[in-house]
């Protein structure tokens, strides 16, 4: 089983849709970078994420920082996404969940697989953690998530609930 290494969008985005325990279902013993529990817990006090990631404080699930390499501070990302990044390159089995499109690609560059937002809600959907994935989609976008039409229909057809 591969080890997820989860930024804060994901947190952030599953937080508001009441989904945060998805990670505890589909990955256990995923693992939140310093940068990141910093990041959230900066965030405003209403945010789920925030009272959820509380919880994991003193746990193992929070992990000090990797110092980034160089060639990964060049892509001149978020602290969070870098420091996702950076520890997906020493840690083996992993996968970097991450919804921004510059540090996916980043990691993808580095050969680091990644696993975005969707992709955990259509993990959760495949292993019967969810019984429909367009009620998620939807309270998504409406909370704010900007996905495009064309990336909905595509994950939807995934997930056979095309229309």
């Amino acid at each position: 089983m591969k080890h997820w290494i989860v930024n804060a969008s994901p947190l952030i985005l599953l937080g508001k849709i009441g989904r945060l325990h998805l990670l505890e279902e589909l990955a256990p013993g995923f693992v939140i970078p310093e940068a990141v529990f910093r990041e959230i817990m900066a965030g405003p006090v209403v945010d789920p994420a925030k009272h959820w990631i509380k919880n994991l404080a003193d746990t193992s699930t929070i992990v000090p920082d990797f110092s980034a390499p160089l060639e990964i501070l060049a892509w001149d990302l978020g602290a969070g996404e870098t420091s996702v990044i950076s520890l997906g390159l020493v840690r083996e089995n992993t996968i970097c969940v991450l919804d921004d499109l510059a540090a996916r690609n980043c990691a993808e560059v580095f050969g680091i697989p990644v696993i975005g937002t969707l992709g955990i809600l259509l993990k959760a959907k495949a292993s019967g953690n969810l019984p429909l994935l367009r009620p998620e989609i939807e309270r998504l976008v409406e909370s704010g998530s900007m996905l495009s039409t064309q990336i909905i229909k595509e994950v939807l057809s995934l997930a056979g609930e095309s229309d």
